[in-house]
């Protein structure tokens, strides 16, 4: 997704991503992987979404910093999730280098966990501050 023409730049096989036809064993493991990290970074996303929505619909106007904050932490864990996804297909398939060998790469998301924190942290530390800031 932030590549230009990924599809043509991973082989799998010597076939282009776009174009290779997967075993059912090598579906399977790309589907749990699309499952478990795509999808949960996407139902969250979707939550705080929801969430946001109820706090702007359901309380009164001094609680919309509060639903903004939430849209907000629900676009960023949405952005989390394409970077994790760009990862996952880098996982997957092998990418050719500029000397035109075959490199598989494996990272772990530990990179992705270390923002998702970040931004998890922020988006509290923003919550604590903005509920304080009622009472006043």
């Amino acid at each position: 997704m932030f590549e230009y023409h990924a599809q043509d730049r991973y082989r799998l096989r010597l076939h282009r991503a776009r174009s290779v036809v997967l075993s059912n064993d090598e579906l399977v493991e790309l589907r749990a992987a699309q499952r478990t990290f795509e999808g949960a970074y996407i139902r969250t996303a979707l939550g705080q979404f929801s969430f946001s929505l109820v706090i702007l619909k359901i309380f009164t106007a001094e609680f919309y910093s509060i639903g903004a904050l939430f849209a907000m932490y629900g676009a960023g864990i949405l952005l989390i999730s394409l970077l994790r996804r760009q990862q996952g297909n880098k996982q997957f398939f092998s990418e050719i280098g500029q000397d035109g060998l075959n490199r598989k790469k494996f990272r772990t998301s530990g990179n992705v966990v270390v923002v998702l924190t970040a931004l998890s942290m922020a988006a509290y530390g923003c919550l604590l501050v903005l509920t304080l800031k009622l009472g006043d």
